[in-house]
C-alpha cells in the first residue's frame, strides 16, 4: 500500500480577556521559624488588599514557595569566606481577573502602597485555552488537507482513505507580557487610596499568536 505522509501547520491571534498580575514576596531572617511566620502575615496582607477590589481570599495563588538558607561571601585575611546570613522565604503567586484597565490600575496603585514591598509582573492570557486549541487544531487539518490535496494532483495520484493522524496534544503558549520581568513596587506610602478611583492603566495588550501542527497519512493509488 502506497500512502502520503502531510504535515499541516495552523496558526491562530487570540485576543486576550484575561490579566495576570503575579506576585513575589521574599524576606530574610534570622530564625527560621520567624521566616515562616512573616511569610504567612505577608501573605494576609496582600489578600487583605486585594478583597478592597473584589476578590476572595482564596483568589491569590500560590505558584511556587521556599525556605533557603542564605549566605554570604566576605574576605578576611586574603581568603574568601561564606558566612549565615539568615533564613530566606520566597512566596510566587498569582491573581487573575476579567481585564479592566480601571481596576488593574487600581490594583497596581495599592500594590505601590502596600506595606510588603512586592515585586510584581503584568501578562495577559485566554479564559478558555482549549478553545483556541480546538480551533488551532482545526486548522492544521485543514491546512494537511490542501498541502495534500496540491501534492497528489502535481503528482497525478488519488487520496484514499487517512490511515493514521499523528497528534502530540502539548501545553501552547497562551500568554503576552508587556513588562518583561518583575517590578519593585514602590514603599508603603500614606497615600489615600481614594486617588485611586480615577487610575485608569492606558494599556492594549497585544493579541496572543499561537500554533501547532498534526501530521496525517493518506493512502494513495
Amino acid at each position: 500500500m502506497r500512502t502520503i505522509r502531510v504535515t499541516g501547520k495552523g496558526n491562530l491571534k487570540v485576543k486576550p480577556d484575561t490579566t495576570r498580575i503575579t506576585i513575589s514576596l521574599e524576606g530574610t531572617f534570622p530564625e527560621y521559624g520567624e521566616a515562616l511566620r512573616r511569610s504567612s502575615e505577608d501573605t494576609e496582607k496582600m489578600k487583605d488588599l486585594l478583597t478592597d477590589f473584589g476578590f476572595g481570599r482564596t483568589d491569590l495563588k500560590t505558584l511556587n514557595f521556599n525556605v533557603e538558607t542564605e549566605y554570604e561571601s566576605y574576605k578576611e585575611q586574603g581568603a574568601y569566606k561564606q558566612r549565615f546570613v539568615g533564613y530566606k522565604y520566597h512566596h510566587l503567586m498569582k491573581v487573575e481577573f476579567e481585564s479592566d484597565n480601571d481596576r488593574l490600575g487600581k490594583v497596581l496603585y495599592a500594590l505601590a502602597n502596600c506595606p510588603v514591598n512586592p515585586e510584581f509582573r503584568l501578562s495577559y492570557t485566554v479564559k478558555d485555552p482549549e478553545a483556541a486549541k480546538n480551533v488551532l487544531l482545526g486548522k492544521a487539518i485543514d491546512d494537511a488537507k490542501e498541502k495534500s490535496s496540491v501534492l497528489t494532483q502535481a503528482a497525478g495520484v488519488t487520496l484514499k482513505a487517512i490511515q493514521s493522524i499523528d497528534y502530540s496534544w502539548g501545553q501552547i503558549n497562551s500568554e503576552v507580557a508587556p513588562m518583561n520581568g518583575m517590578l519593585m513596587a514602590e514603599e508603603c506610602m500614606a497615600a489615600p487610596m481614594a486617588d485611586a478611583g480615577s487610575y485608569d492603566m492606558d494599556i492594549e495588550p497585544d493579541d496572543i499568536e499561537v500554533s501547532d501542527t498534526v501530521t496525517v497519512v493518506w493512502e494513495i493509488e
